[in-house]
């Protein structure tokens, strides 16, 4: 397997880098936190310029034509910056749903604009009752003549407050728990019936909780078959992971970095406590747990298209608990060896921290994919 980047995907790396060095510094960072969005649109457009938004997405539509990889090194920088604009709900979540469920006509339609930034999609499947089980779903949509009527809530919808599309998840035959019988739609956010309530989550990122009474919806807003959407929430939920687990590989990438340095400078006792042997061998463990943590990563990325069902999730669900795992213990030592400083608003590493624990608890946290693969071996 050729683990060698491309001259494009070097290119591409190379011009996140220069444009996140130059936009992205910590107190800028801040600075973006008190918008009214929680996150810049004016680089959400030149995200869009350098063409950011299209890069999972055909060149038939205007996209990068790139893969999981190529997403998998934008995410990493990302990680590395702790940026906050919606590329994960809008780019990965939502363009997986038109990828591998919209129709050749949604997909004409709508992934120009998701691509050129004028269009910003959310995935809400999660519900309150639900915890981890993606086939747990009360939200109902009920045949209304050649549409349909949608009744429910969603939960912790990543950037759900400035979607203009949501992908919704709701049952449209079976009971609560059954894996048929969900179906997604595409629905306006703005559209009669849609409540939002927005939040900033623990990281900075924003998230809503989203309640749907009587939403009317048409026949061309079906996403993927009816009653067989489990599957797709499966390959979005996936997406997701896989992309979250490259951002955390830049976070540690940064954590570490940040700490290193931190460790050559801060004198105490008259020396650097770089010096102390505990200190390098606290900082050696963390590079290693880095490394292996990219090694998944990039096993996720590869991953993604691979046919057997079973075998990706069983895979999706190891790179979720190992970079899951590497980041906290990357995270919290991080914090430890800053000392005091590590647990200010002013300083980086904490939020770095807050970003892991996220991680940690989306998508299915530690508990739940070891639960995952436990039950494949045999």
């Amino acid at each position: 397997m050729d683990f060698e980047y491309s001259d494009d995907q070097r290119m591409l790396a190379d011009s996140v880098a220069r444009l996140l060095s130059d936009r992205y510094t910590f107190d800028a960072r801040r600075l973006y936190l008190k918008e009214g969005s929680g996150w810049s649109a004016a680089l959400w457009e030149q995200y869009a310029e350098l063409g950011l938004l299209g890069v999972p997405f055909a060149e038939a539509h205007g996209g990068f034509g790139g893969g999981a990889v190529d997403v998998m090194m934008v995410m990493e920088a990302f990680g590395r910056s702790l940026v906050l604009e919606p590329f994960l709900a809008s780019v990965v979540l939502g363009g997986a749903a038109l990828r591998h469920g919209g129709t050749a006509a949604q997909q004409a339609e709508l992934l120009p604009r998701v691509i050129d930034g004028s269009l910003k999609l959310a995935f809400a499947h999660g519900e309150r009752q639900a915890r981890y089980d993606l086939s747990d779903v009360l939200t109902t949509a009920a045949r209304d003549g050649a549409g349909w009527v949608l009744e429910g809530a969603k939960s912790v919808v990543f950037h759900g407050d400035c979607a203009d599309r949501l992908v919704v998840s709701a049952r449209t035959a079976g009971d609560r728990c059954d894996a048929g019988g969900i179906t997604l739609f595409l629905v306006d956010a703005a559209a009669a019936g849609v409540a939002r309530r927005g939040y900033a989550l623990h990281d900075g990122m924003r998230a809503a909780e989203i309640s749907l009474s009587g939403v009317r919806v048409g026949a061309d807003a079906v996403l993927g078959p009816v009653d067989g959407g489990l599957a797709l929430v499966e390959r979005i939920t996936e997406a997701g992971i896989a992309a979250m687990a490259a951002e955390m590989v830049g976070a540690m990438e940064a954590m570490h970095a940040m700490t290193l340095d931190y460790a050559k400078t801060r004198q105490q006792f008259g020396k650097p406590i770089g010096s102390n042997q505990v200190v390098q061998h606290r900082l050696a463990e963390m590079l290693v747990e880095l490394e292996q943590a990219r090694s998944m990563a990039m096993l996720a990325a590869m991953t993604l298209d691979e046919p057997d069902d079973a075998e990706r999730a069983r895979a999706i669900s190891m790179v979720k608990l190992a970079v899951g795992q590497a980041a906290r213990f990357v995270s919290q030592n991080a914090v430890q060896l800053h000392g005091g400083i590590g647990m200010t608003e002013e300083y980086a590493v904490g939020h770095y921290f807050r970003r892991a624990m996220v991680f940690e608890h989306s998508f299915g946290d530690s508990a739940h994919h070891l639960q995952r693969i436990a039950a494949t071996v045999r």
